[in-house]
């Protein structure tokens, strides 16, 4: 995030940290704004986004005492697709404020999951399916989700991952926030992550599957990583990987990029991939700027 920026001719401004939440339907906006509530943010939900300005030059006087403020804004106000855009190019001139604009997104199967446990109707389709709702808003939204940030893809997040995303994303920018680098293991048979931003096959490396004193462990078990790690190409694999990560990783954190997925895949989710993962979270550990989350998806 820049420095604080200074009017000509006049005293460096103190700038007030001003968050914007927003995004689909159902990605999880009000767990957002519950959490940043609990992080000792003055909240708001549903401002409609002519009164944006007006909030934000309350929050950037001195007198008001308020020191960061966080909104939720999104299609339940019949204006915010038309007028949000010019509001929010606006508050970045603002020098009394430090804008940020999050914007949460979901697949479109967990979106639907998730109205289908709430039972409740998508604000865009009260006389239609959930399904085209999602998808009429998804588009209508992607002018706004350019202008983002920040982009928080919140699939397979429980509502503790969510809140521990936001405190290292929402950080005061003298106090950089490492980004978080989450290393997921997965099997091809259950498709891609829907939110992985590098992705890894590791389908190459000899399978324990085929093994039979190995096929029921998993990649965390003792026996299957000395099998592994007995195959030169293994070793190869990872010593090459590795390398690539520690060059990358650093790079974009340099970009001011918060969040990334890293992904890596064989066949079913339980061996190769899972021993990667763990031997990665080890030799990664080193990298400044970055703190590591595992998750084995199908193991």
């Amino acid at each position: 995030m820049a420095s604080p920026k200074t009017r000509k001719g006049t005293a460096r401004t103190r700038q007030h940290r001003f968050v914007i939440v927003t995004g689909l339907s159902g990605s999880g906006k009000s767990h957002a704004i519950r959490a940043l509530e609990d992080l000792g943010y003055f909240c708001v939900d549903n401002l409609p986004a002519l009164l944006i300005p007006t909030m934000a030059d309350l929050v950037a006087r001195e007198e008001a005492g308020i020191e960061k403020v966080a909104i939720v804004v999104d299609v339940r106000e019949g204006g915010f697709l038309r007028e949000f855009p010019g509001i929010y190019r606006r508050l970045r001139t603002n020098h009394g404020i430090l804008p940020m604009l999050i914007f949460l997104e979901a697949s479109h199967s967990a979106l639907v999951r998730r109205f289908s446990e709430t039972r409740r109707p998508h604000p865009l389709a009260k006389d239609r399916s959930v399904t085209e709702g999602i998808r009429e808003e998804r588009a209508k939204m992607s002018m706004i989700r350019r202008m983002a940030d920040l982009i928080v893809d919140t699939s397979s997040l429980t509502v503790h991952e969510l809140r521990d995303s936001l405190v290292h994303l929402t950080r005061d920018s003298a106090q950089r926030a490492e980004m978080v680098v989450n290393l997921v293991s997965f099997g091809y048979k259950h498709g891609l992550p829907v939110d992985a931003d590098l992705v890894f096959d590791v389908r190459c490396l000899p399978n324990p599957h085929f093994v039979e004193t190995l096929r029921q462990l998993t990649g965390r078990d003792k026996k299957v990583v000395r099998y592994m790690r007995r195959q030169p190409l293994t070793l190869r694999f990872i010593t090459r990987l590795t390398t690539f990560l520690k060059f990358a990783l650093p790079q974009y954190v340099r970009e001011g990029k918060s969040y990334l997925t890293v992904a890596v895949g064989c066949t079913g989710g339980q061996h190769r991939s899972v021993m990667v993962v763990e031997s990665l979270k080890a030799e990664l550990a080193s990298v400044s700027g970055v703190r590591m989350r595992v998750k084995h998806r199908d193991s």
